[in-house]
């Protein structure tokens, strides 16, 4: 009898050791790291949970996935020749080289990088180092001042590992998260803290996830991962009167991120949806001028002409309190969230009417205004009632003025014309002042209130 109790123990025994070496060695089945020879169809994403996040404090997992997935980026530049050199001396001088670092990330195995676009701006030469210290020369796909993203490319020599991009949307205040980057020239560094805020407004137009992790010189373009190693930010900016990290660094939400790599592979430019209203952003105001004592939300103020929001039931006076169900408490969530639409998505707003909630699907439309460079001028696509009123098919309204062209009673006139260029709509206009040439006649034809053209000289 005791011989076959002793027999039963160690069966049982054996039973769970066995359990426990399986658990214990078991394949990670949610690994973003990868260096799969099938090619994914843009850039992978990997929704995992927050929940599975929040829970580890173990950074050896997260770690060992991005290091090898973050790149060391050197721009070299050349300073433009200098005109006043030209005219004393005869002779064409030439800038000094200068060198900018930064980092990146490697989003796909054939060799795609995101970075910020302030570490290749200007660039006449960009060169990657790997972890392995293997350099390779690379090209620019396409970036994006706004969110100050860009996309790079190296035609490596082998199948690389890369990060997927993780859902920004999803992440929390208080989870932890890994700041990995090359700071001071250095491989790979890994850095940890935790999210601080979400939908950090620097008064940019951009929105940032704000972390404590340390980030300093060289991070710009480097990775903000979760603790499954899930992408959920580009590492872009510090807030500092050192330049060095003091406790406050942020990134850019990894849904944007994605969001603009995919429409530069796309359509080669960033396809922008919006709402088409302007909002009252200060509280005092809402409350002492307007009357507003909701203030938790984004009070429409007003809605553009020709736009999504003109084209639902969407009124002024309504306060967006959620979009697509993701709370809304100030504007900085709704441009957020909107930078990863596209023209044409459609989103379903939560707005409070006058203490009654009701729920109104908006389809984003195209940016109907820009700021055009080197004047900057506030123009915006002409409707049918514009085309009508001024007697012209095409062009751009100025709709604001900067201080210093005030004199020259520009506001509410139409673009139809910069030198011999046509005007047909905001991207000729944006394309064409971006390639004007500073301190050159500049000759802009416009068409005033009456019908009646109009020629502005810049000297």
């Amino acid at each position: 009898m005791k011989k076959t109790a002793t027999i039963i123990g160690i069966s049982i025994l054996s039973s769970v050791l066995t359990l426990v070496l399986f658990i214990a060695l078991k394949p990670d089945l949610n690994s973003t790291y990868s260096t799969s020879e099938q090619h994914p169809p843009y850039f992978q994403t990997n929704y995992s949970s927050a929940l599975v996040a929040g829970e580890s404090t173990d950074f050896t997992t997260a770690a060992d996935k991005t290091i090898n997935t973050v790149v060391h980026v050197k721009n070299v530049s050349v300073a433009k020749s200098n005109p006043l050199m030209e005219f004393f001396y005869g002779y064409k001088y030439q800038g000094e080289p200068q060198v900018g670092t930064g980092s990146g990330v490697i989003i796909s195995q054939d060799g795609y990088i995101v970075t910020n676009n302030h570490v290749i701006d200007n660039a006449t030469e960009l060169e990657v180092t790997l972890n392995n210290n293997k350099t390779y020369k690379a090209t620019l796909v396409g970036s994006d001042p706004n969110t100050d993203i860009a996309l790079i490319k190296i035609e490596p020599e082998e199948i690389l590992p890369y990060l997927a991009f993780g859902d920004s949307d999803a992440t929390k205040i208080g989870e932890w998260v890994l700041a990995v980057g090359n700071p001071f020239n250095l491989t790979s560094t890994v850095t940890a803290g935790i999210i601080s805020a979400k939908a950090r407004d620097l008064g940019k137009n951009q929105s940032f996830i704000q972390t404590d992790a340390a980030v300093n010189p060289g991070n710009s373009g480097g990775a903000l991962v979760n603790t499954n190693g899930d992408l959920i930010g580009i590492n872009t900016a510090i807030t500092s009167m050192t330049g060095s990290y003091i406790g406050y660094s942020f990134a850019v939400p990894s849904n944007i991120a994605k969001k603009v790599v995919e429409d530069i592979m796309e359509f080669g430019t960033v396809q922008n949806g919006i709402l088409g209203i302007s909002t009252i952003t200060s509280i005092k105001v809402l409350e002492e001028q307007m009357g507003v004592n909701d203030l938790e939300g984004v009070y429409v103020q007003s809605i553009e002409e020709g736009s999504g929001a003109e084209k639902s039931d969407l009124k002024e006076g309504d306060i967006i309190k959620k979009i697509d169900r993701i709370k809304v408490t100030k504007f900085a969530d709704l441009t957020t969230y909107l930078k990863a639409k596209r023209p044409g998505d459609v989103v379903e707003l939560e707005i409070s009417r006058a203490g009654t909630i009701e729920f109104i699907p908006v389809t984003l439309s195209e940016r109907m205004s820009i700021n055009l460079p080197i004047l900057g001028l506030t123009v915006k696509n002409l409707t049918r009632s514009d085309q009508k009123s001024y007697g012209v098919k095409r062009g751009v309204k100025i709709t604001d003025v900067p201080r210093n062209y005030q004199g020259y009673g520009l506001e509410g006139k139409v673009i139809t014309n910069v030198d011999d260029q046509e005007i047909h709509d905001i991207n000729d206009a944006k394309h064409i002042f971006e390639n004007l040439q500073r301190y050159k006649r500049i000759v802009i034809s416009m068409v005033n209130t009456d019908g009646e053209i109009e020629r502005l000289i810049l000297q």
